[in-house]
């Protein structure tokens, strides 16, 4: 169930070019529940008419107060509107939306590219601290939650595409060696750019590994309502990426369209 409230700004930090923002949300996580993988729609300022998702990065639920935090870059006038909410200023949030991760139990083999890192570790809490985290950056400054993740997870790999931190290359090739040697993981749980999650998609199904994958895409209304986010399925169907996904079986998609 979404829900749609004021909600204040209670920690703020900068990333490099991220900014980790925390909310207070009444008991929005404790009355709706949230999976890893949705996200929250918000409104930026009154000279914005649509309002910006944002995927949800972890939450906790307490009788003192829920809290959701996110983050994000600043991509044009209404992230850079958000970015610049001070501690204690309120933002009308709605949420939480889509479907997220099915990421019980474990161990998965986390994938996250660029901004698509920060909603990987709120599936690695879900799974308990059994996963691997495979991050891919585009240089060494651009890196962000590489510490949260060593902690979540029982062991986190880097990837950069200068080779300015970890391995020199792209996140697939990492995949593909840990999925050579370790044949344990329930799934592979992947959330980036398009082409990311293409490649990556293609190794898990190369060794018969279940993969789940976050798209990225503009969204216009978030509920399914209008077609800026409809994303084009192997069975030949249309479906939207803010109210049928942003998570779905990576078989589904057609990665050719």
């Amino acid at each position: 169930m979404k829900i749609e409230r004021k909600c204040r700004v209670v920690e703020k930090t900068q990333m490099g070019d991220a900014v980790y923002m925390v909310l207070a949300v009444g008991d929005m996580v404790r009355t709706s529940g949230v999976r890893p993988g949705q996200f929250v729609h918000i409104k930026c300022g009154d000279a914005n008419l649509l309002r910006r998702p944002i995927s949800i990065c972890q939450w906790t639920g307490s009788r003192d107060g829920d809290t959701l935090t996110i983050v994000f870059e600043v991509r044009g006038e209404g992230t850079a509107w958000l970015a610049c909410r001070p501690v204690g200023h309120t933002v009308d949030v709605l949420g939480p939306l889509g479907n997220g991760f099915d990421a019980e139990g474990g161990p998965y083999l986390l994938v996250g590219g660029g901004i698509g890192v920060p909603p990987m570790l709120g599936c690695a809490g879900t799974c308990g601290g059994t996963s691997t985290a495979i991050l891919g950056f585009r240089s060494k400054e651009k890196a962000i939650l590489l510490d949260r993740f060593a902690e979540a997870c029982v062991n986190c790999l880097a990837a950069t595409d200068d080779g300015s931190l970890g391995y020199h290359g792209f996140v697939d090739a990492l995949v593909r060696q840990e999925l050579e040697k370790e044949h344990h993981y329930q799934g592979v749980l992947a959330c980036g750019p398009k082409p990311m999650l293409r490649s990556v998609a293609k190794v898990a199904a190369e060794f018969n590994v279940p993969c789940q994958v976050s798209m990225e895409e503009r969204m216009g209304c978030g509920v399914g309502a209008c077609l800026v986010c409809a994303t084009p399925m192997r069975d030949g169907s249309v479906k939207h990426v803010c109210k049928d996904g942003p998570v779905f079986n990576a078989e589904e998609v057609d990665w050719d369209a």
